[in-house]
C-alpha cells in the first residue's frame, strides 16, 4: 500500500518474501487492499509485513482493527519505507520505531552489527558493507532493542550521528515488531544476508518457535 512514492522494488520485495514462506513453512497473502484490515479478516494472520508502504495507507476504522491485531499478540514486521507512512498515527510511530527524516544518494555503507543473539543478525559480521538507500530517522522510540547502527563515517549524508539504528526489535502492546531500513533497491532481495535478515525478522514476529515451520502460519504482505 503506498499514498506516496512508491518503490519500483515492491514486485521484487513481494516475489522475494513469497518465496522465503515457501521454503520456510509460513503462507504469504500479498494485497494493496486497505479494506482487508478488518478484525475477522486480520484474525487469520500471524504476521503483517509493511513492504516499502509509504503515506497515509489506513482510515480510522482500518487502524483500529490494526491495534487489536498487535494486541492480540501478533507480529509488524516494517520493510524500509514503512518508516515513511502513517505520519499523523502516533500509534504507529510507536510501533514501527521511528519515522523516515531523510536520505543521501544511494551508496555503500558500513552496518554495525550490535545485537548478534536475534535470529535475525546472528549470522551476520560485525561490520556489513552493503550498498542501499539509507535513511535518517526522527521521532525514535525509547525502547527499542538494536540490532545494528549505521557507521556515518562510511558513508556520506547521514543524520543521525553516532547513534544511527538501522535495525530493530521489540515487544510491543502484547505484540512483536521488527523493522529493518534496508529494502530499497531490487538488488536487496537477490542478497543471500539481507534476505536470511528479512526471514529472522519474520520468525520473530511469528512469534511460537514451536509454530515455525508449520502450516497455518500466515504472514500478510502490504
Amino acid at each position: 500500500m503506498t499514498n506516496g512514492y512508491r518503490h519500483e522494488s515492491i514486485p521484487k520485495g513481494i516475489a522475494a518474501i513469497e518465496k522465503l514462506g515457501t521454503e520456510n513453512g509460513f503462507e504469504v497473502d500479498a494485497t494493496e487492499d486497505s479494506t482487508q484490515f478488518t478484525e475477522e479478516n486480520l484474525n487469520q494472520y500471524r504476521s503483517v509485513v509493511f513492504l516499502c508502504t509509504t503515506g497515509d495507507v489506513l482510515n480510522d476504522a482500518q487502524q483500529v482493527a490494526f491495534q487489536k491485531f498487535i494486541q492480540s499478540g501478533k507480529g509488524y514486521v516494517g520493510i524500509h519505507a514503512a518508516a515513511d507512512t502513517e505520519y499523523d498515527w502516533p500509534w504507529y510511530n510507536k510501533l514501527a520505531g521511528a519515522y523516515f527524516k531523510s536520505h543521501p544518494k544511494q551508496q555503500k555503507a558500513i552496518v554495525q552489527v550490535i545485537d548478534k543473539k536475534h535470529v535475525s543478525t546472528s549470522f551476520l559480521p560485525d561490520k556489513w558493507e552493503r550498498f542501499d538507500e539509507w535513511y535518517s530517522y526522527k521521532s525514535i522510540q525509547p525502547d527499542l532493542k538494536v540490532l545494528a547502527k549505521l557507521d556515518e563515517k562510511s558513508y556520506a549524508g547521514g543524520e543521525n550521528g553516532d547513534n544511527h539504528p538501522i535495525a530493530w526489535y521489540h515487544d510491543f502492546e502484547g505484540g512483536r515488531a521488527f523493522y529493518t531500513g534496508f529494502g530499497h533497491t531490487d538488488e536487496s532481495y537477490l542478497e543471500p544476508l539481507f534476505l536470511r535478515h528479512l526471514l529472522g525478522g519474520i520468525q520473530y514476529t511469528l512469534g511460537d518457535k514451536k509454530m515455525l515451520g508449520k502450516k497455518g502460519n500466515k504472514a500478510k504482505a502490504n
